[in-house]
């Protein structure tokens, strides 16, 4: 199978192009040539901008490419040039999307109003209301996710007869090479022997889906490599979701740290969510129609997550006066985290 995959060389993305390549896919990747990325040798590159994907059409079109994945498919426009591009060209799109089309992420988000959305929510769950979702945490015009939009990236590439489509709604990703350092928040602070980890009381309590890396970059490659996927839209998640505070205890049991984790009211650490609003999503459907199975332990995944991360963690300021000043006034919810 002749695949093509724009912006491939970071994170998920890498694994893709990995693991298609391993099983014998001939692979181009499309990116902009900034990064040194560890790729196969039997992987082609063209360099170019995202932005500007029609200026490549000749090129990228002449491929031949049975199906064309877009890792970076932000913007309506950017999913418009897209389609333009590989109509009549390529056999399939396969767009990656993210869960926070749903209504429940509004709701946690604080960009809707309303009640709390049941959860897990479906492939068939209600969508936001509100879009342009970056706008509402100060994205300007002119910035790059000014237009960020997955709802409407969806619309068009779902929604084009000539182009058939497969789109994948990812959870929290975590794994070696997180640029976005997801975990870093609270492994500084075992790192540095912190005492304890506080955590406003409801977010201890709030649950969100999460994937190993490797395990999402292996259901994006069963939905390019099985037909079945035209026209259809996936969940990928983990198979159940754990409350943050289990996670913290989870994180704390392979990294070896003993100390406590501690819920704080709301009013001595207010976050800017709606706590009550859980986003966690069903999964059946891509394990059903396509045999999906995460396939890393999840303690391996985790432990290879710290040890990454460990080797990579990013400068942040912490105010430890102030931590120690609510633990003072607070009590530990989980005693030992590792027993979590």
């Amino acid at each position: 199978m002749k695949v093509l995959i724009i912006g491939g060389t970071r994170f998920i993305g890498l694994r893709l192009v990995h693991q298609l390549s391993s099983s014998g896919h001939e692979v181009v990747l499309f990116h902009r040539g900034d990064s040194r990325a560890d790729l196969p040798d039997s992987v082609r590159t063209v360099h170019g901008d995202r932005h500007h994907l029609s200026e490549h059409a000749v090129d990228l079109r002449g491929f031949g490419a049975d199906v064309v994945v877009d890792m970076i498919a932000f913007t309506e426009r950017d999913a418009r040039e897209l389609v333009a591009t590989f109509r009549g060209a390529a056999g399939r799109l396969v767009v990656i999307s993210s869960g926070d089309v749903y209504r429940d992420y509004g709701i946690f988000a604080r960009l809707e109003e309303g009640p709390i959305e049941a959860t897990p929510v479906t492939e068939d769950g209600p969508l936001r209301r509100n879009l342009f979702i970056t706008r509402a945490s100060g994205s300007k015009p002119g910035d790059d996710l000014y237009e960020y939009e997955k709802i409407l990236v969806e619309r068009v590439v779902l929604g084009d007869s000539e182009l058939p489509g497969t789109v994948l709604r990812l959870p929290m990703v975590y794994g070696p090479g997180d640029y976005q350092h997801r975990l870093a928040p609270y492994l500084k602070r075992m790192f540095e022997g912190r005492p304890a980890i506080l955590l406003n009381e409801g977010m201890a309590r709030w649950r969100c889906v999460r994937g190993y890396v490797e395990d999402v970059a292996a259901a994006i490659t069963l939905a390019v490599t099985n037909p079945l996927a035209a026209g259809r839209v996936y969940n990928v998640a983990e198979p159940s979701a754990l409350t943050e505070a289990e996670w913290v205890a989870r994180i704390a049991a392979v990294v070896g740290w003993s100390g406590s984790i501690v819920s704080v009211s709301g009013d001595k650490m207010p976050v800017p969510f709606n706590t009550a609003q859980d986003l966690t999503v069903d999964s059946t459907r891509i394990r059903s129609e396509l045999g999906y199975r995460e396939s890393i332990d999840p303690d391996l995944a985790l432990q290879r997550t710290v040890a990454w991360q460990r080797e990579n963690l990013m400068e942040m300021k912490v105010d430890y006066d102030e931590e120690d000043r609510l633990l003072a006034d607070s009590v530990p919810t989980i005693d030992d985290a590792s027993g979590v």
